[in-house]
């Protein structure tokens, strides 16, 4: 599927890999959504998974939020910045280590409304034309949105689809 380019494609595309990831988790045992199944460096199980999605979903949101609030905030909280995102991603994963498996479900699938919700508020011109709004730089609103919706789910349905494959030989 190419990335989406319109508020259709991107509301398509984020539901329909949102669907795709929870088909694949719903038919694992509840073993193996518990178990240390490494899908990536970082990650150890679905749960890590999960929360880094949830993270992600909830930086866009707060963005967005603040931005449109006419407060003005970079998308990457400090001290992160684009080189260093990737501690980022650790602190988060430090954070979210005593978080269930079942909490971690929960919250994303909440935050993915959400984030469905703000993206409906939002035109397709908005979301798609460069210089809809100053707070986005160069790239567009949507373009975030993509990479924190259908982007990264894809990555997870990836990266936790090989990780169970594996799993599963041994």
């Amino acid at each position: 599927m190419p990335r989406p380019t319109t508020k259709a494609d991107l509301i398509q595309a984020a539901n329909d890999q949102f669907a795709k990831l929870w088909t694949l988790i719903g038919e694992m045992s509840d073993e193996e959504k518990s178990a240390d199944i490494v899908p990536n460096e970082r990650d150890k199980n679905v749960r890590d998974v999960l929360v880094h999605l949830y993270e992600w979903h909830c930086l866009l949101l707060n963005w967005i939020r603040s931005n449109t609030n006419g407060k003005p905030t970079p998308f990457l909280p400090a001290p992160y910045n684009w080189k260093t995102y990737p501690q980022m991603n650790v602190a988060f994963w430090e954070k979210h280590q005593n978080t269930s498996y079942t909490d971690a479900e929960a919250m994303l699938k909440k935050t993915h409304k959400e984030v469905m919700a703000i993206i409906e508020t939002f035109s397709n011109e908005a979301l798609f034309s460069k210089g809809s709004f100053d707070w986005t730089g160069t790239t567009t609103l949507g373009s975030y949105c993509v990479s924190a919706t259908s982007s990264h789910y894809d990555w997870a349905f990836k990266d936790i689809k090989k990780a169970l494959k594996k799993y599963r030989a041994r």
